[in-house]
């Protein structure tokens, strides 16, 4: 039996929409051609598919049966030619990204690599932002996707997002201040030492806030460094006590952990030696094409 696609595929639209005109709107096509079709469809195969009333069409028991493969069939095909435009979209164009500094060197730059090499007709604009400046860019259509840390358990609202990894961070000091890697130092002891950080609009600056304060202790900087790169200079020329994503690449300076209260994540686990982020993707709904930065890709949180 030698029965064209196309009659399928005007016999699934009008089944889905129990109606010859919603069918040939969607097809693009008018209804004369749409009945002409459906009629040669169940001449070819001996039997009935609608029942045809003053409000529309019904599957009969055979179009029933005929529909549930038809459906299936379409359906597939249908998603397999989306796969291969969406294929076709990624051998060229821009993908713009916003990024902390800790969520490109915890995470991101592996992915990237991996990325370009997969796609490498993609040029990547990558601009570097503090949290809510590369939500504040996300909204504002200024970067197609975020990658940023925020504290564990924090969400920023307005935004599908994902948690991607968790970064532990811990303090670490110069050699001025060496003898403080070899223990456990009591928070209270530690607020006494010059601390740096990241500026105080910035979320790792807020976590670090409430940490103290629930500790009893007020957070006072002595240094709010721009960006997350700086921390590590400052440190290794005695300038003060930061707090970096744990195993960086360090060059002599000493970490250790700060004891002492709960911690800035509020597990209560005697301070842990510096807070807990994770890293997350941000985008806004309902742009989905250039998800396939991250690898497996599955759903992202609304």
């Amino acid at each position: 039996m030698d029965i064209s696609f196309d009659y399928y595929k005007i016999f699934y639209y009008v089944a889905k929409y129990r109606s010859l005109t919603l069918a040939a709107n969607a097809l693009l096509c008018n209804q004369p051609n749409i009945t002409r079709t459906i009629k040669k469809l169940e001449s070819a195969l001996g039997c009935t598919l609608f029942v045809r009333s003053s409000r529309g069409v019904r599957l009969t028991p055979e179009g029933e049966i005929l529909y549930s493969h038809v459906k299936a069939a379409v359906e597939q095909i249908a998603f397999a030619e989306a796969k291969l435009n969406g294929a076709r979209a990624l051998q060229s164009g821009i993908v713009s990204l916003g990024t902390t500094e800790v969520a490109l060197h915890t995470f991101l730059l592996p992915v990237l690599k991996e990325y370009r090499e997969q796609f490498p007709g993609i040029r990547l604009n990558i601009s570097n932002y503090t949290t809510l400046q590369a939500a504040a860019a996300l909204k504002s259509s200024l970067v197609d996707l975020a990658v940023v840390t925020v504290p564990d358990g924090e969400r920023i609202t307005g935004f599908r997002s994902r948690e991607l990894k968790k970064v532990q961070e811990v303090a670490v000091c110069g050699p001025y201040f060496s003898g403080l890697a070899s223990r456990r130092v009591p928070l209270c002891e530690l607020s006494e030492y010059p601390l740096i950080s990241l500026g105080s609009q910035t979320k790792t600056y807020e976590m670090y806030s409430r940490w103290f304060s629930r500790n009893g202790l007020s957070f006072s900087p002595v240094i709010e460094a721009a960006t997350a790169d700086q921390i590590l200079p400052m440190v290794r020329n005695n300038l003060g006590i930061g707090f970096v994503p744990e195993k960086p690449e360090r060059g002599g300076e000493g970490s250790g952990a700060a004891d002492g209260g709960e911690g800035p994540d509020g597990d209560g686990r005697g301070g842990g030696g510096g807070g807990r982020k994770s890293v997350k993707i941000l985008q806004k709904p309902p742009d989905v094409w250039y998800n396939n930065l991250i690898p497996g890709n599955p759903p992202l949180e609304k």
